[in-house]
């Protein structure tokens, strides 16, 4: 229990240190004050507190922490009725326990829920990986082609006589460059489709793009779709989760080129800027587009306009978001198509930072 404590105090020292100090006034108080006045029930409010860490098992060590409390408070206190005050202990016991169950129970229930959420995700980034699979091939047989082709070229150059090292070196070195970048394609992919926790950490969104884009340019090439990016040269960091974020980008950058399949003109934009408060990206397509009438549905669970589709794309999507406290929206692409984007905050005191190329 003590382990559990520890780490959720780091995590979340400012409301660990409310519940400490709330649960020592609500002790003292107790202590001073006679028997008739059932003080200890305030530590309801404690306990309450305490599911805002989001850990069930905190809640219990919390519940039975007041609950220790409390009987030491009895067992301190001089003034008053001792009857009286067991009575109003039991009523306070009653209630810790009572509250402590409720809200155990309660986020119990919402880590199951956060926990299916996840899942639904996951499979959604699975299905977009299967869609693309063509694409995510195209993208690995190329530096394996080039592979093959560095490495009989640097066994001529060594077979030559005399050997030339030189340009045999100089091959090996393009077969390890061309391993590597099969590699980043495999490792993007797997870290898609992992079943990873959720987590918050300062992300540069260009760098997300970038490697999303990654994924889907073979399918774009194979398509004849035009692909062009509008990104700010230097953006201010977000706090979120990387591969969620991505699984947004993804999910519309895949319906982008769905939407685009039986038009003439085929052509995806991906753009991404900020002003003082949030990072704005955005896919802008020359497709079909979202009938006005439809477009306050198209982010609703289980709504699609694919005869194929299940409808939770756009709505895992929203959800993601939506606890990243952000915003997404749908619009017209004018003079046609649809143009699907997501708003951030950006994270508190970034300033603008130059990427690294």
């Amino acid at each position: 229990m003590r382990r559990w404590l520890a780490r959720y105090s780091v995590d979340m020292p400012l409301l660990w240190l409310g519940i400490v100090l709330s649960s020592a006034l609500i002790f003292v108080a107790d202590t001073l004050t006679n028997f008739e006045i059932a003080f200890a029930v305030l530590y309801v409010a404690v306990i309450l507190l305490s599911a805002r860490a989001g850990r069930p098992r905190a809640i219990i060590a919390v519940g039975i922490s007041c609950g220790l409390l409390t009987g030491l408070s009895y067992a301190l206190t001089r003034y008053g009725n001792p009857e009286s005050g067991l009575t109003n202990g039991a009523l306070s016991l009653l209630a810790i326990v009572t509250t402590t169950y409720l809200a155990y129970k309660s986020e119990t229930a919402e880590a199951s829920t956060r926990e299916t959420q996840a899942d639904l995700a996951r499979m959604a980034r699975i299905t977009s990986i299967g869609e693309l699979a063509t694409s995510i091939a195209h993208e690995v047989s190329q530096p394996l082609t080039a592979i093959v082709a560095n490495a009989n070229a640097a066994m001529r150059w060594l077979a030559a006589e005399p050997p030339s090292q030189d340009e045999a070196k100089q091959a090996l070195n393009r077969v390890v460059a061309d391993a590597a970048r099969a590699g980043e394609v495999i490792g993007r992919v797997r870290q898609l489709v992992a079943r990873v926790p959720p987590s918050k950490v300062e992300v540069d969104m260009i760098d997300v793009i970038e490697e999303t884009l990654a994924l889907t340019r073979g399918e774009m090439v194979r398509n004849g779709i035009v692909l062009r990016t509008d990104l700010a040269d230097h953006l201010p960091a977000v706090v979120g989760d990387r591969v969620q974020l991505q699984q947004v980008i993804l999910n519309f950058v895949v319906n982008a080129m769905e939407a685009t399949h039986k038009s003439e003109e085929k052509e995806v934009l991906v753009s991404a800027a900020a002003d003082e408060s949030k990072i704005t990206v955005s896919v802008r397509d020359t497709g079909i587009g979202v009938p006005s009438d439809v477009a306050d549905q198209v982010f609703e669970a289980f709504y699609t306009t694919k005869s194929t589709g299940i409808g939770m794309g756009l709505a895992i999507s929203r959800s993601i978001i939506e606890a990243h406290g952000g915003a997404i929206y749908v619009a017209p692409n004018y003079p046609h198509g649809a143009a699907f984007g997501f708003t951030l905050p950006i994270k508190s005191g970034a300033g603008d930072k130059p990427r690294v190329e």
